[in-house]
């Protein structure tokens, strides 16, 4: 069973009431997103909150406005924020995308999100779960296309996708006008093949190569790289 808490060095996430408790992936995209720079920020799928705050933490003066369908995770999230360092800069909305988009009319520096995955595989028995790990309440498509129309034209859209995803991904992004700046391969250990995408798109189209890299996450099991320590150093407590 999962901890109930989870203890960062900024920050405490408490995780009780979300179906989706702290993991890996959230951790990966929280520190490898940059964050500079961006005055405001939307986390699609907050869950917990995690990213909203590992970005705060990052970006001492963006406003972060934060978004799930599972109001008992936004109230989880809400606390969360308000007992962290961040308080004030974070604002948590129980809202699909969907009703976000239309009741907005912010326009965003940065969009980030660590989407539902498990596409067209067994659902769990537990509803919040499912919700929060399949794609039916949220494709990728619709991930994209309303979140390329709340991106300011020089702003980015930072997502983790399994390669699945990220190969529908790339279909999808000519007709959104977004090219990929920045893309890392994650791999669980030396010699295995990726298991997730670090992605970060852009709607401005540059002439310059995409930053292109790998990373590995443990040497041997409970040994950690030295580049993925350097990645999440600043918020893991023993890192």
């Amino acid at each position: 069973m999962a901890n109930s808490y989870f203890q960062f060095k900024q920050f405490l996430i408490l995780q009780d009431r979300c179906a989706m408790k702290v993991g890996t992936d959230g951790v990966l995209l929280g520190a490898w997103t940059e964050a500079a720079g961006a005055a405001r920020i939307l986390d699609i799928g907050t869950g917990t909150g995690l990213i909203a705050l590992m970005l705060a933490q990052k970006n001492s003066h963006a406003q972060i406005d934060a978004i799930d369908i599972d109001a008992d995770a936004c109230e989880q999230a809400a606390g969360n924020a308000l007992g962290s360092p961040f308080a004030g800069r974070i604002r948590v909305h129980s809202l699909s995308l969907s009703e976000y988009a239309e009741t907005n009319n912010k326009r965003y520096d940065l969009i980030v999100s660590n989407p539902p995955y498990f596409v067209r595989s067994l659902k769990s028995p537990e509803e919040k779960r499912s919700l929060a790990r399949h794609n039916d309440s949220l494709s990728l498509s619709d991930l994209i296309r309303l979140g390329r129309s709340m991106l300011t034209e020089e702003g980015k859209i930072s997502l983790i996708l399994p390669p699945a995803l990220y190969e529908e991904l790339l279909l999808l992004l000519p007709a959104h006008v977004l090219s990929i700046r920045r893309l890392t391969e994650v791999a669980p250990v030396p010699g295995a093949v990726p298991k997730r995408y670090l992605v970060e798109l852009s709607p401005k189209q540059a002439d310059d190569p995409v930053e292109t890299n790998r990373l590995v996450i443990e040497e041997k099991r409970h040994q950690y790289t030295p580049e993925y320590i350097r990645l999440t150093k600043d918020f893991y407590l023993n890192m």
